[in-house]
């Protein structure tokens, strides 16, 4: 069953005293415009594309009367997705951004771009990570929140990849007030994830990952100079994947109330086809919600 949380509403609104609005110049609606009102000038609303503009004349003084045009607009979707190692978590992240054109944002590689340029969370983590230790939540936290609050992030939305990982840092996105519209789980069997990571090779010369079932080597060539992770073992897969499971339980107690879990037993189309009902329910729900309330 899939649950949808409730979506947020943010008016905008600007001046603009020189326009009548009995005149035949009469622009079309603009979400960001007062009017000048006239005295016998009925309220009314307007509709343009799916957004309604309702004109109110504000109360009388010694100022001039204006209009007021306030529009709603919902805002981008924020979406976290959760998955084991061999889920398919990396390709229905290129599936979700190609489609809705939301910012990816990946944990580990925000960590590594933020050592990489040196900034100061990054000097903070590259001293933990030189000692050979794990970069504190609240770093790791730090660097997450101020990615999602980047201007690409705010104005196109965002796909947080695999993140969090424990009750703790979903409690601090929480009190940060970053919390998603949808939270997805990728439902694999222990057995398929098991085979997808035990097959799985890596060309140390092109960087290529293969599979030796699902995506082998285009020649022999090729397959002659495969290597596997040192982790890749059916041994250390299952340690992992046990490890998982006990973080996704404790994550999926904060967001149970916004969570569809997806079937990713089947093939990436099918998979992805979920994904993006889920995500049409949730863009549906927020025009319906706009609509209510700029009525």
């Amino acid at each position: 069953m899939l649950i949808m949380g409730s979506t947020s509403f943010s008016p905008s609104l600007s001046l603009s005293p020189s326009l009548s609005p009995h005149s035949s110049k009469f622009p079309n609606p603009n979400p960001n415009l007062f009017l000048r009102s006239h005295s016998s000038f009925t309220p009314l609303t307007l509709r343009s594309n799916q957004t309604r503009y309702r004109f109110k004349k504000l109360p009388s003084s010694n100022a001039p009367n204006f209009l007021v045009a306030a529009s709603g607009k919902a805002e981008p979707l924020k979406v976290i997705i959760s998955g084991a190692p061999a889920s398919g978590k990396g390709t229905q992240c290129e599936l979700i951004t190609q489609k809705y054109g939301l910012v990816h944002i990946a944990a580990g590689d925000l960590l590594r771009a933020e050592v990489a340029a040196a900034s100061e969370n990054g000097k903070l983590a590259k001293e933990y990570m030189e000692k050979g230790e794990l970069v504190p939540n609240e770093i790791v936290v730090m660097m997450v929140k101020e990615r999602l609050l980047q201007p690409d992030s705010q104005q196109r939305g965002w796909l947080l990849d695999g993140y969090p990982r424990s009750s703790s840092q979903a409690a601090a996105l929480e009190d940060y007030g970053i919390r998603p519209d949808l939270f997805i789980l990728l439902d694999v069997s222990e057995d398929i994830l098991v085979e997808r990571v035990v097959g799985r090779r890596l060309d140390p010369l092109t960087g290529k990952i293969y599979h030796l079932k699902y995506s082998p080597p285009e020649n022999d060539e090729i397959a002659s100079r495969l290597t596997q992770r040192f982790d890749d073992t059916e041994e250390k897969v299952k340690l992992r994947l046990r490890t998982h499971h006990q973080n996704v339980d404790a994550v999926l107690s904060v967001y149970k109330d916004i969570t569809v879990k997806v079937n990713g037993n089947e093939a990436k189309e099918h998979v992805f086809a979920q994904i993006d009902a889920a995500l049409t329910h949730v863009g549906k729900q927020r025009k319906v919600n706009s609509g209510s309330l700029a009525a």
